[in-house]
């Protein structure tokens, strides 16, 4: 993996775009309210957004509607200084388990969630071509369990791919996941033990049975 400082080259695009007066859309993956809150407070006040729930890794049904319902409440919970919108994907888990297919015995953190980013973040950036948006990215890179060089470097494949620019990130800088356990206790933020596959759930389990 390479050493990019990502926010450091986040910071400099949104410093252009405040000097140059630019307001562009962006439409941003969420993988859950939690992780959202923090990259909505900080990029809402540079860009037009519009939240995309497409989580199919989730397991079982009603953890996805329960953190679509916590997704949904959160945006209306907020006071953004440009407007925030909110698109639910299509609970598709069979595109899941083809996308990890002979992969479900690797662990966490392993190409199996590789797989699983680039599934996500592709439906990402395929709607975002589709409705003209200028930026697309993902809110998965603010968490300590999530390897952020390779979804940045997904998402510049993706970029390449459909024309569509990705913006880098590496949210879990500048305090981004301190800050944004703080925003989840702020707005009472149903908050998951596990990243939200079943795999991960059971990993889970099974390291509070060893604690």
């Amino acid at each position: 993996m390479n050493n990019i400082n990502y926010q450091k080259e986040l910071e400099k695009l949104l410093n252009q775009l405040k000097n140059n007066k630019e307001v562009p859309t962006l439409f941003i993956h969420s993988c859950c309210a939690p992780c959202s809150s923090y990259v909505l407070e900080y990029l809402s006040e540079y860009f037009k957004i519009t939240v995309f729930y497409y989580n199919p890794n989730i397991y079982p049904a009603e953890e996805y509607h329960k953190r679509v319902k916590e997704q949904e409440d959160l945006i209306g919970k907020m006071s953004p200084k440009y407007p925030v919108e909110f698109l639910a994907g299509t609970y598709e888990p069979s595109k899941f388990y083809h996308a990890i297919k002979g992969m479900e015995h690797m662990k966490e953190g392993s190409q199996r969630c590789y797989s699983c980013y680039e599934l996500r973040l592709r439906e990402s950036a395929v709607i975002a071509k589709e409705l003209e948006f200028d930026y697309f990215t993902t809110t998965l890179s603010i968490s300590p369990m999530k390897n952020a060089a390779k979804l940045n470097e997904i998402g510049s494949q993706l970029e390449e791919e459909y024309g569509v620019k990705y913006l880098h990130s590496d949210f879990k800088k500048r305090n981004g996941y301190k800050r944004s356990i703080e925003l989840s206790n702020d707005y009472g933020l149903y908050r998951q033990d596990y990243c939200g596959c079943v795999f991960s759930k059971k990993e889970r389990q099974e390291s509070l049975k060893e604690s």
